[in-house]
């Protein structure tokens, strides 16, 4: 293809739903990635489009229960000891964004950001050929006893504030939402603004195919290094506006470019169950422990938790035992045999907001990364927004809080 406009750096999810956006706008455009379309977390994860997960993570409530968490290895929260002196500097920010005054402004611009998301995603899925994969099941949070939930309750003031709808749940009527679960689950949230999609790695991969099929390349190879007018690859060096959707990897590139982005990788685990493992009627969260279980294609899979340990650490597939051991307990019922575990690498960002904009060192690059578990779900809102910065066309919510400035220095 001659007369690229827009190279796109990374095949995930954010990536491939960005080139198509911009295709869709009249752009030619060249994905690269160094293993394929949904090499990465793109092809493991729970298949959420999360709408109603407003909150950050750095948060009070965490810095509260970190401490605790901290010492299980095995639990929601964990910090491999090899790893905690080089993320120090990385805690030290998100204890800095967890201040009372920051979380308000984060939970706000996420909520804008969510709200995008969701008008943008129908629209998106239409044009790709792609709404018979959508699911509109929502979520059941499920707590043990009165006080866990009452712990909840001024999280779902901050979802109230912002129109997140959602109803609560108390004894005999949680079975209504979901029959099978353990008696410990006194009280339960139903937020019905929350979607899956059928199977992420196969979506993921669609959307590769619907790009090639419009007229995009796609390649296979390794971005180097950013350059003034485009990027340096293992194929060789290709000039345009370029996308940085490279996921965990992105502040690597940013670094090439002069500019050291705080990116941390969030280690998530799960295992893929087989699809009679149980009768699953929506996406099920167990807050209390950090992990969810949902209904895809695929099976059902059992997984979350938050493992700050780096991308080069080998991977602890204990968590995702752990977490299948408590799914066992929490829903007496499942069948645990058969399963598939799965480690992928989440990119995130100290305040819990996405990088998009322009980086600071090179305006011919749009940062499109560190969304943390939300990829899936925020990945049609960054597609709409990038299209917006490459054809300086307004965007229709304000970028500044995601502005990849806010924590960037100069090396």
């Amino acid at each position: 293809m001659s007369n690229i406009e827009v190279i796109v750096v990374g095949a995930g999810v954010v990536g491939l739903s960005s080139a198509l956006e911009l295709q869709a706008k009249g752009m030619s455009v060249r994905v690269i990635d160094k293993v394929g379309p949904a090499g990465g977390a793109s092809a493991g994860n729970a298949g959420a489009f999360a709408f109603s997960e407003i909150l950050p993570l750095a948060s009070p409530k965490t810095i509260m229960q970190s401490p605790k968490w901290l010492f299980d290895p095995l639990g929601p929260l964990s910090i491999p000891p090899s790893y905690a002196p080089k993320i120090a500097p990385w805690m030290l920010r998100f204890l800095g964004a967890s201040r009372p005054a920051q979380v308000k402004k984060s939970t706000h611009a996420q909520a804008e950001m969510m709200r995008h998301a969701k008008k943008t995603l129908e629209p998106f899925l239409l044009r790709a050929g792609l709404t018979h994969m959508l699911r509109n099941e929502g979520q059941l949070q499920v707590y043990e006893g009165e006080k866990q939930f009452q712990a909840t309750l001024p999280g779902y003031a901050s979802l109230e504030a912002e129109n997140v709808p959602f109803t609560h749940l108390k004894g005999d009527s949680i079975a209504d939402y979901q029959p099978g679960l353990s008696p410990r689950f006194t009280h339960a949230t139903f937020t019905p603004a929350y979607a899956t999609i059928d199977d992420p790695k196969l979506y993921t991969i669609t959307l590769a195919e619907k790009f090639v099929a419009n007229g995009g390349e796609l390649l296979i190879g390794e971005v180097k290094s950013l350059t003034s007018d485009g990027v340096h690859t293992s194929l060789g060096d290709f000039k345009g506006r370029v996308v940085l959707a490279a996921g965990a990897y992105s502040h690597h590139l940013a670094r090439t470019a002069g500019v050291k982005i705080p990116l941390e990788t969030e280690r998530g685990y799960n295992t893929t169950l087989p699809n009679n493992a149980f009768n699953l009627k929506q996406h099920l969260t167990f807050g209390g422990h950090g992990f969810v279980i949902s209904k895809l294609r695929s099976g059902l899979r059992v997984g979350g938790s938050v493992e700050l340990g780096g991308l080069n650490l080998p991977p602890n597939f204990a968590r995702a035992q752990a977490m299948l051991n408590k799914a066992k307990e929490f829903l007496p019922g499942l069948k645990t045999e058969g399963g598939i575990q799965w480690m992928g690498f989440r990119p995130s960002l100290p305040d819990s907001l996405p990088a998009i904009g322009v980086l600071p060192s090179n305006d011919n690059v749009i940062c499109a990364f560190g969304h943390g578990h939300l990829g899936l779900t925020q990945s049609t809102a960054t597609a709409a927004l990038v299209a917006d910065i490459v054809t300086a066309t307004k965007p229709a919510i304000d970028i500044k809080p995601f502005s990849p400035s806010r924590f960037a220095s100069w090396l």
